[in-house]
């Protein structure tokens, strides 16, 4: 053992007597592999617990280096932390040890599975120790125990950081001791945010490879950064996370989430920007002599004492460079007697320097370079070349490259390997096959040295692909479909190649297969990127696609996945995606394949009024002047811009900050204009000139939000940031006033609290400027400023987390920008959410309103700026249908008769969407009569109404019921009106001769009523009976004792020789007119069977549940057919959003409709069904269907009616008994 661990050991010895109990301890020690059964034994005989600690640690005292720090962990995991933080000085270095009877260097079985599985790249083909700065890593690394936090090795590109962070987890003690969890590398490199999220992707499915969290990757960063979190912390705790090649600080904040992690970084201050403590091993960009000799020992196979004298001078001339004197190494393993060459090729700087606008001065890799691509042979130094259009960090499959030359698997990782054993690329053979990479300086190289070659390499690739495949056509399954989806766009881009470039992303079957498999952010992404390609060649066609994507982005990528033709069938009829949409939906539909085509989609407008682009990157922030005449807008670029509202023309910019700007705000006067940003600054600045006024920095991490009061007299500002904090600064003195840690209000949430990231990301103020209102997380909390006090909370209840929010400076209204790319409108007094607003491509970061509450600014990563008036919004959302409703289907005309949320009563034209608003009531229900004469509808109040349509006045009334009237039908010929109400009586009503009948013998309320032929009617009840009446007299025919349960739903087959009945109980029922028992029991479902119905030839039946399932029997025997469970999405939810409420076969019978959440079509190809097409109802449609009554559209046995949601939408409350 060291003499500094033993001392140690030594120091604290009696306290460690004092405390510690030994058993659990010396359990851990002997898994360890450092204490024996025969020492424990000892242990274990000793009479006190005092003695037993002492003859413990005497034991340890004996042992090496390794019995110390099992002995440390093992007080760490048994809760002695306290005392595991006096032996924590005390920590021996650790070298590459015998980790088990098959190691070698430490290098186990385990561990080479372990490295495998999690991505870390092997070791070079020559490889030297430089065990110094790996047991300087691995040390760090002890020192984060089980704590998070950040070890950090810098240097300049080159030096050999990713090969140090490699070897630093390539030992068998060390990762059983430190990370058993496993170990699990990204490759990061300099990316953008569609680059990143890409790359988090990539991690989430690695980590979460049985799909136990959720059946799709994240749409966004903050959902990936979230998942990322409960994977590492529930799935893979105590391990470790190695970010290779980080550039940028906002990188690392999408991994700051509670987890230990191994960095390789050119600048060490990328850190600064993330909480924890921090660790950094230094790495010099000179390798050393003595390494740099070890190295061309190995490569030349001699002893480093044997060396020629030039050996000295080539490390001298290579500037200590592992990657240089690799290169000249494998030169020299082949040819072993040009040491002479190859150091004048490096002293005379033959080959002229290329690289004219390299990062770093690296003179000495580009002569390296040069000397070995001249000294490949000829035949293989043109596919060398082609590897210029590579991109960095990105690993390609043998595949790609087997494409690109047309050879075989074998031929290429020949040529591959020779190019691996010049150390001219690398390889990594994790997984099923190989994947080559170039170093990030190699790629450089290459690009400046072929620059005038790279647009037809380009175009190469692409040819070469589109030679072997149709871009629709790859299959998950192939090793280079992801190389192919996520960079097709970007080779066809580069090669100029805009036609080809526009025939990809404005393809319906191109969206569709990338959406599916990766979600629709990296698409949207590229439409921001290239959109300079896509307009020039059609900007109407690109307008199309965009806006495709933005109101349905939020559905592309989840599970169960949409059907893209149907989506694009509800398009405008002039837009590129409906016409693909209609020629793709016409091919299908020979098929078996259902779609439905909406009719009043004419009606939907464009909310947004003016667009501009005054950024070079995102858009982070807008907002209005007092005045309402200018507007500020702040971003990634790091600069504040003013413009004019109306015209969108430049006043101001200035180069704000030091880091990305997050927010800007003006003063209530108009004089000052504040900024805040990731640099942890507040700044403020006259709104005229551009001059700065003063800087606060009291924030210790980055400040997301200020917001000024609306107070001119006493002006405060409001600052909110990710240290937790909301902070009050009254401005003229610049002191803080008050300080409200927000963290303390989610003390109550499920989520571990030690677990929980709370980020505060704005706020903004009531028009009093008494109240100021605060977003963290998916909540906004309301506080009183005086007492700080908690006023209200609100939930949102999205996935995504809250991005911004702005109260309206008139009313009680406020609007809040989601990560999800949408925008809500929400009621602060009653809490309520008013309106939906979608239109942008991506993220959305901020809202605003102007000052006078008439419009509201937001602004996104897609670098536009939109405007919309908030009257427009809230009419085009406020106004929803309840679900009573009533449609007549009568030659071309589609008429819908419905009560919307404020009570009024609307006839709607369904082609045309013209309303009528015929009257204001309390409606519970309604119903259309055959010709249209007429309308009915029942009251709260038990009352019966029937208008006139032709002078819209109440032609006839009658209150009959006592209670509140549920279901409303008239008869075929439209004299008489049938009714039924929760006082469990129905009513049928001549309500022209003014004659009516009560129909009384359930004990509880109806459920509802079908009319059967001869002046029948079939009833059925809370109180589990059917029943069969005459209209007539008014007598029951036939009662049928059903369930035990409520019978929730009746059908009649079309031969009208049965019907059927579900029920609360989880059974379905098939029974014959003729007889008082069942004819089959029908068993199986698991929830409430809430629907069912018989196919048009009466030979099956359908029923459907509370649990999304679908279930399709044998009407002659009760034989169970088939089963369509529900597909399970994230958080558990069913594909039909929980219930089946309705269902509907096709004429055929080989198609069966089914509504719920969602509305989908089952196809029946033989016997068994199989789902063909989901229309994502809960979000984008209402669904309803009618079965075979005996009404005016009775020539249509089953009928679908869908309805925009903003104009129409399903209400979500359902009467409480029937939740029953």
């Amino acid at each position: 053992m060291d003499a500094k661990a033993r001392n140690c050991l030594l120091q604290y010895r009696e306290a460690l007597e004092k405390d510690i109990k030994t058993s659990y301890i010396m359990d851990r020690m002997i898994n360890d592999g450092v204490l024996t059964i025969s020492e424990e034994e000892k242990v274990k005989n000793e009479p006190t617990q005092q003695q037993r600690a002492a003859l413990l640690i005497k034991t340890i005292l004996k042992k090496d280096n390794y019995s110390y720090i099992s002995f440390y962990n093992a007080l760490i995991h048994e809760g002695y932390k306290d005392l595991a933080a006096l032996l924590h000085s005390g920590i021996p270095v650790i070298s590459s040890s015998n980790g088990g009877k098959d190691s070698v260097g430490g290098i186990t079985s385990h561990v080479k599975t372990v490295l495998c599985e999690g991505g870390v790249p092997q070791r070079p083909v020559v490889f030297v120790t430089r065990k110094k700065l790996v047991n300087a890593i691995r040390q760090n690394l002890f020192k984060l125990s089980d704590e998070p936090g950040w070890v950090v090795i810098y240097g300049m590109a080159g030096c050999g950081k990713s090969v140090l962070a490699a070897e630093a987890v390539r030992d068998h003690f060390f990762l059983d001791g430190c990370f058993p969890g496993g170990v699990h590398w990204v490759s990061v490199g300099k990316q953008d945010k569609a680059g990143l999220l890409m790359k988090l992707q990539n991690l989430c499915t690695r980590l979460d490879q049985d799909e136990n969290f959720s059946q799709r990757p994240p749409l966004n960063i903050e959902e990936a950064k979230d998942r990322l979190r409960l994977l590492m912390l529930r799935k893979h705790p105590r391990s470790l996370l190695i970010l290779d090649d980080i550039w940028d600080s906002w990188i690392l904040k999408a991994f700051d989430n509670q987890c230990q992690i191994l960095l390789t970084t050119r600048d060490k201050s990328v850190t600064d920007s993330v909480m924890g403590p921090k660790y950094i091993v230094a790495v010099e960009s000179d390798l050393g002599k003595e390494k740099g000799l070890e190295i061309l020992s190995l490569f030349v196979n001699m002893k480093k004492a044997d060396l020629p004298e030039q050996a000295h001078s080539i490390i001298k001339e290579c500037k200590g460079s592992p990657l240089v004197v690799s290169l000249i190494g494998a030169l020299l393993r082949d040819f072993p007697n040009r040491w002479d060459y190859y150091l004048r090729q490096l002293q005379n700087k033959q080959f002229k320097r290329i690289r004219k606008s390299s990062f770093y001065d690296y003179e000495a890799l580009d002569e390296a370079m040069s000397i070995s691509v001249e000294m490949l042979r000829e035949d293989i130094k043109d596919y060398y070349t082609d590897l210029s259009i590579l991109q960095k960090d990105v690993k390609v499959p043998t595949k790609v490259l087997c494409i690109l030359w047309d050879m075989e698997t074998e031929e290429v990782e020949d040529i591959l390997q020779e190019f691996v054993n010049k150390s001219l690329l690398f390889c990594d053979r994790n997984g099923k096959s190989f994947r080559y990479y170039l170093h990030d300086l190699q790629v450089d190289f290459l690009i400046e040295k072929n620059r005038n070659q790279l647009q037809d390499l380009h175009k190469k690739i692409v040819t070469q692909f589109q030679k072997h495949y149709q871009p629709h056509t790859l299959s998950p399954d192939q090793e280079d479909c992801m190389y192919w989806y996520n960079f097709l766009a970007y080779h066809m881009a580069s090669a100029s190649m805009h036609k080809e470039l526009c025939a990809l992303m404005f393809s319906l079957d191109w969206i569709k297969a990338k959406t599916e498999l990766v979600g629709p952010a990296h698409l949207i992404h590229e439409f921001v990127e290239y959109r300079h390609i896509l307009d020039e060649k059609d900007c109407a066609v690109c307008e199309n696609f965009q806006e495709f994507l933005s109101l349905n982005g939020h559905l592309l990528g989840r599970q169960p996945f949409p059907n893209i033709v149907q989506l694009g069938l509800c398009e405008p009829e002039t837009s590129e995606v409906y016409q693909q949409a209609k020629l793709q939906a016409k091919q299908e539909v020979d098929h078996g394949m259902l779609y439905l085509e909406w009719i009043n989609k004419k009606n939907i407008k464009n909310l947004s009024r003016l667009v501009v682009r005054p950024h070079t990157d995102a858009v982070y922030h807008a907002c209005f002047s007092e005045d309402g005449q200018r507007i500020a807008s702040c971003g990634v670029d790091k600069t504040l811009q003013v413009f004019k509202a109306e015209t969108g023309e430049k006043l101001l910019e200035i180069k704000a900050h030091e880091d990305e700007v997050l927010c800007c705000a003006f003063s209530t006067d108009d004089r000052f204009i504040a900024t805040c940003s990731v640099d942890k600054k507040v700044k403020i600045w006259n709104s005229m000139t551009g001059g700065l006024v003063h800087v606060y920095d009291e924030h210790s991490e980055q400040v997301n939000c200020c917001h000024f009061t609306n107070n001119s007299h006493y002006l405060l500002l409001a600052t909110a940031s990710s240290d937790c904090f909301l902070k009050l600064w009254d401005v003229k003195s610049a002191n803080e006033r008050k300080s409200i840690n927000v963290k303390q209000f989610f003390l109550n949430s499920e989520e571990p609290q030690e677990d929980m990231e709370v980020i505060v990301k704005c706020c903004s103020w009531s028009a009093d400027g008494t109240r100021i209102m605060v977003a963290a997380k998916n909540k906004i909390f309301l506080f009183d400023i005086h007492t700080g006090g908690l006023l209200a909370e609100i939930h949102t209840g999205h996935h995504s987390t809250i991005q911004y929010c702005d109260f309206s400076p008139q009313n009680h209204l406020a609007v809040v920008a989601l990560s999800q790319c949408c925008v809500e409108l929400w009621n602060m007094d009653s809490c309520l959410k008013v309106a939906d607003c979608r239109g942008h491509l991506s993220w959305v970061h901020c809202v605003m309103f102007s000052p006078d509450g008439s419009s509201f600014l937001t602004s996104s990563d897609d670098q536009t700026i939109r405007l919309w008036e908030t009257k427009k919004v809230c009419k085009n959302s406020a106004i929803v249908l309840k679900q009573e409703i009533d449609v007549v289907f009568q030659e071309n005309e589609v008429m819908v008769l419905a009560v919307d949320n404020i009570k009024r009563l609307q006839l709607i034209n369904g082609k045309t969407g013209q309303i009528d608003y015929l009257i204001e009531a309390q409606v519970s229900c309604c119903c259309l009569s055959p010709h249209l004469q007429y309308i009915a509808f029942g009251g709260e109040d038990g009352a019966v109404e029937i208008l006139e349509l032709l002078n819209n006045r109440i032609f006839q009334s009658r209150i009959g019921h006592k209670k509140t009237v549920r279901h409303i039908q008239f008869t075929d010929d439209g004299k008489t009106l049938i009714s039924s109400s929760d006082d469990s009586s129905i009513q049928v009503w001549n309500w022209q001769s003014e004659e009516y009948v009560f129909l009384q013998a359930h004990q509880e309320t109806v459920k509802d009523f079908k009319l059967l032929k001869n002046s029948k009617l079939l009833s059925w009840s809370f109180d589990g009976t059917v029943k069969i009446w005459s209209i007539i007299t008014g007598r029951i025919e036939k009662d049928f004792v059903c369930h035990q349960d409520t019978v929730l739903s009746c059908d009649i087959s079309p031969d009208a020789t049965k019907f059927s009945s579900t029920s609360a109980d989880k059974t379905a029922k098939i029974w014959s007119f003729e007889l008082l028992s069942p004819l089959h029991e029908l068993r199986g479902h698991k929830g409430c069977v809430r629907c069912s119905v018989f196919s048009v030839d009466s030979t099956l039946l359908a029923t459907g549940d509370d649990n999304g399932e679908i279930r399709i029997w044998n009407v002659s025997n009760g034989e169970l057919l088939h089963l369509c469970a529900p597909i399970l999405v994230e958080e558990g939810a069913a594909t039909h959003g929980g219930w089946v409420t309705d269902l509907c076969f096709s004429p055929d019978s080989k198609m069966l409709v089914s509504a719920g959440g969602y509305l989908k079509a089952i196809t029946s190809p033989g016997t068994p069904f199989h789902p063909s097409v989901s229309l994502h109802a809960a979000n984008t449609y209402v669904t309803k269907s009618w079965n075979g009554c005996s009404r005016s559209h009775k020539k249509q046995e089953h009928h679908a009616m869908l309805k925009k949601a903003g104009q129409i939408q399903q209400e979500e409350e359902l009467p409480a008994r029937e939740l029953a």
